[in-house]
């Protein structure tokens, strides 16, 4: 391990010692070009609100650690002088691995310090069966680490994504009789850090997501939204105030489970009972198509069309009911949606969904605009990549994990 990412602790002495606080501004540094990409000096000074003489020997020192780099010079257009020199995150400063494990997938990823993937290890699996993914899981990271060569001893650590409860819903997710019932007692987190001498993060699955898309993604333009993830089960996150919030469980945001009700009090399930990939997969198994084709464009295609014409009709509407619930508490400036399906259907989905938003009664509350996500299918794994970067590199960690058990 390199020297920078063992500062790690730094943030809990802002405010007490110089030390604290040149580290704490390092940080603040680092965020700035990570979430605005290259910039001059006089740019980041100005973002941070920080002095030009403080930016000038914090990207200084940076530099110095392999964390930034000088760009080419470049001419701002309508400033006069010199051109400018950018400055930018050094891909090879530091590295994270990204772990998600799935209802159906499993997804070991390596990130540079730029954000981009540099190896990808996948197993994809009927249902998560704990006997063996984490040996399968452990093998694929072990080829993951290798791949990096000398860039592994820049690793940060491993950003876990996974849902809160693996094990639940088994009445919904066809499995063998007591298949998921293992993941009841198993720390996945724990598990994994078992694996490794590397730090390991956790969040849910889809605040892991949600992650991934405040810091690469629409969240750069956003302050307050419900980010919405349409995967084999329905879920989401939650951004308050430019913030990934993560609630005191870690499971803010999760409006898979919001309750769905039929006529008078007659309860007809949750949201993710309708609204999942994993209900248009049993659709198309029940026709005869592959279960798979739900996820790409064979979805949108005859002779499969009609019956994701089918599951939208269902989908949108109780979408819709959830996000205007959720506006009213929450006064949200967008909903950000994405997920493991075809970006045709996805744009349909939001197009309908925006649709039925539109016969709310929208008085005493502000109508959220709708917004597609731009991560993908990766967002879960790639989030969990980020876990690790932030614990070590970002202002306000702690505001992306799940808190520990006391």
């Amino acid at each position: 391990m390199s020297e920078r990412p063992a500062r790690k602790a730094s943030m809990h002495s802002v405010g007490s010692n110089q030390l604290g606080m040149r580290q704490f501004n390092e940080r603040i540094v680092l965020q700035a070009i990570r979430l605005h990409g290259a910039l001059p000096k006089a740019d980041v000074a100005r973002l941070t609100r920080l002095s030009m003489q403080t930016v000038s020997l914090i990207v200084d020192h940076l530099i110095d650690d392999g964390l930034l780099q000088k760009d080419a010079r470049t001419r701002v257009k309508g400033r006069i002088g010199q051109p400018s020199v950018p400055i930018s995150l050094r891909a090879d400063g530091a590295f994270s691995i990204g772990v998600k494990v799935g209802r159906r997938s499993l997804d070991v990823l390596s990130m540079d310090f730029a954000g981009s993937m540099r190896t990808r290890e996948t197993l994809e699996y009927a249902y998560p069966d704990p006997h063996t993914l984490f040996p399968a899981l452990e093998a694929r990271l072990a080829r993951v680490v290798a791949a990096l060569g000398d860039g592994a001893q820049k690793i940060a650590g491993i950003g876990v994504a996974a849902p809160l409860w693996l094990g639940g819903w088994r009445d919904f997710f066809d499995t063998p009789p007591d298949a998921l019932a293992a993941w009841n007692d198993i720390d996945i987190r724990e598990r994994i850090q078992s694996m490794t001498a590397l730090p390991v993060e956790f969040a849910k699955d889809t605040t892991a997501a949600c992650a991934a898309e405040l810091v690469m993604g629409q969240g750069r333009g956003l302050r307050n939204f419900l980010y919405v993830f349409i995967g084999t089960f329905i879920g989401g996150g939650l951004v308050i105030d430019g913030r990934l919030h993560a609630g005191p469980s870690g499971n803010a945001g999760a409006i898979g489970s919001f309750p769905l009700f039929h006529g008078r009090a007659r309860r007809a399930g949750q949201l993710l009972n309708t609204a999942s990939v994993y209900v248009l997969e049993k659709a198309f198994a029940a026709a005869g198509a592959p279960a798979a084709a739900a996820h790409d464009e064979r979805a949108v295609s005859s002779p499969l069309r009609a019956l994701a014409e089918t599951w939208m009709g269902e989908t949108c509407p109780a979408i819709a009911t959830g996000i205007a619930s959720a506006a009213a508490l929450l006064d949200l400036e967008a909903v950000v949606i994405d997920g493991e399906i075809d970006r045709t259907l996805l744009r349909e989905v939001i197009r309908r969904t925006d649709g039925e938003l539109a016969g709310f009664d929208w008085q005493g509350m502000t109508r959220p605009r709708l917004v597609e996500g731009q991560i993908g299918p990766d967002a879960r794994a790639m989030g969990g990549a980020i876990l690790p970067l932030y614990a070590h590199f970002a202002p306000k960690h702690e505001l992306f994990l799940k808190p520990l058990e006391t």
